[in-house]
């Protein structure tokens, strides 16, 4: 069973259900994921998300990233690709995958830039977090290439339109 706590700033609207807008596209990704039989596992894998502001996250990219400027979204697995694997044979009550932070001014400015709600802009980030948290990466080409497939299928089971299709 999937568990996605979520955690907002005063940045964000109060009166959007970024509840239900997280846990959609992290079912999303999961649905698209090699890890989606996790989210029927008899035990509660729980995500954890933050919606914050542009200093939480700069501080963070800067301390774990080394980056000294905000980012969109920042995700931070508990378990490696090789635990994820494992987890189906796992007695314990609840499993943590792991930590989203997302920035509201660089998300909001990019849904500006892109010409689309930021409902559906935050939806397409968590969508990436949470395949950062399944053991996906976009270091390389062909791993891009790979994560942007899953992230175009999931959006497109929530009914949002390719995201890279005018890159």
């Amino acid at each position: 069973m999937l568990e996605v706590d979520i955690d907002r700033t005063r940045d964000w609207d109060s009166q959007t259900d970024w509840e239900r807008i997280a846990e959609d596209a992290v079912k999303a990704a999961f649905s698209v994921s090699s890890h989606g039989d996790l989210a029927e596992a008899p035990f509660t894998l729980s995500i954890s998300i933050r919606l914050s502001d542009n200093q939480e996250v700069h501080e963070l990219n800067r301390n774990w990233r080394g980056k000294d400027k905000p980012t969109n979204v920042l995700s931070f697995p508990m378990l490696e690709a090789d635990e994820l694997d494992g987890l189906a044979n796992t007695d314990d009550g609840e499993v943590l995958l792991g930590d989203m932070i997302l920035a509201y001014g660089v998300c909001a400015s990019e849904a500006e830039e892109k010409a689309i709600p930021l409902t559906r802009h935050v939806s397409h980030l968590i969508v990436h977090g949470t395949l950062h948290l399944l053991g996906l990466d976009h270091i390389d080409e062909a791993e891009a290439e790979h994560m942007e497939a899953l992230e175009v299928k999931a959006l497109a089971s929530l009914g949002i339109a390719n995201p890279y299709s005018d890159l």
